[in-house]
């Protein structure tokens, strides 16, 4: 697989790469057709499992080839690090912030929308927000690559990416569809939205990739943003949400960002 990646150009090996990460956004969005509505600890177990993943790919897919990217070019490594970290971070909180948002799971009516129409709009858009950063996380992951002296182990980092944040899609489609079925939409429209919201992916992971692989010196800026996107989606939503309704002494969600967080930490580390 990485000898088929390392012949293709960046945006290209990005929009594969992405288009995975959709594919998998729309596999967990079909579960709406077998289920109506999923097990809470279940729901848990997955949520957590992504945080795991996502925090392993933050650090190991992200953050250190940042601070190797960084140290070449001969800047101070975690300056560099620090303040793209916090950019990305900062990003998504002023989005959150200044954008309508609705947390994974949470059902609100406000304003003069009936109750589920803003409920699909909202909950489809929250998704959506954080599937940006994600994609640009896969595009930066695989423009490193035209820059990398050894593009084999840069493009195993790629993939690592994309079957990270691939696995921590499943469970986001489905916690798009499978509420809004309960909310009394039809399996196919609540299908519909749940796939929808992993559609700028692709979009945001070219983009990634072509600005990147033009411009050597935001690299490791870039890498270090998508890493602070990432863990402020898992710890302002995946966890918080992971821990609902969790009974006292219940540490499903726990277990789950454990064995996640193993499972990645040994994709990376094996592919690279």
């Amino acid at each position: 697989m990485v000898d088929f990646f390392v012949g293709l150009a960046p945006w290209q090996q990005a929009l594969i790469g992405t288009l995975f990460t959709y594919g998998m956004t729309a596999l967990g969005a079909g579960l709406v057709f077998f289920f109506k509505t999923i097990n809470q600890n279940v729901l848990n177990l997955m949520l957590g499992f992504a945080s795991g993943v996502m925090i392993a790919a933050s650090f190991w897919s992200l953050l250190d080839p940042a601070i190797a990217q960084a140290e070449e070019n001969g800047d101070i490594a975690w300056l560099v690090v620090a303040v793209g970290f916090a950019a990305g971070g900062l990003f998504l909180y002023l989005a959150d912030k200044l954008i309508p948002h609705l947390p994974i799971g949470q059902d609100r009516d406000k304003g003069d929308f009936p109750s589920y129409l803003r409920r699909t709009i909202l909950l489809v858009f929250s998704i959506t927000l954080h599937n940006i950063p994600e994609g640009l996380a896969v595009g930066v992951a695989f423009g490193a690559v035209s820059q990398a002296s050894h593009p084999a182990v840069a493009v195993a980092a790629g993939i690592s990416v994309a079957l990270g944040i691939g696995i921590q899609n499943f469970p986001e489609g489905a916690a798009v569809s499978i509420p809004l079925r309960q909310g009394g939409l039809s399996r196919a429209r609540a299908f519909a939205y749940g796939q929808a919201s992993g559609i700028v992916e692709p979009i945001a992971g070219v983009v990634g990739a072509l600005l990147v692989s033009r411009m050597t010196a935001i690299l490791p800026y870039a890498l270090a943003f998508a890493a602070g996107a990432m863990i402020y989606v898992v710890v302002e939503e995946l966890i918080p949400e992971a821990q609902q309704s969790v009974e006292r002494k219940n540490h499903t969600a726990v277990f789950g960002v454990m064995v996640g967080f193993i499972i990645m930490m040994i994709l990376d580390v094996a592919l690279s």
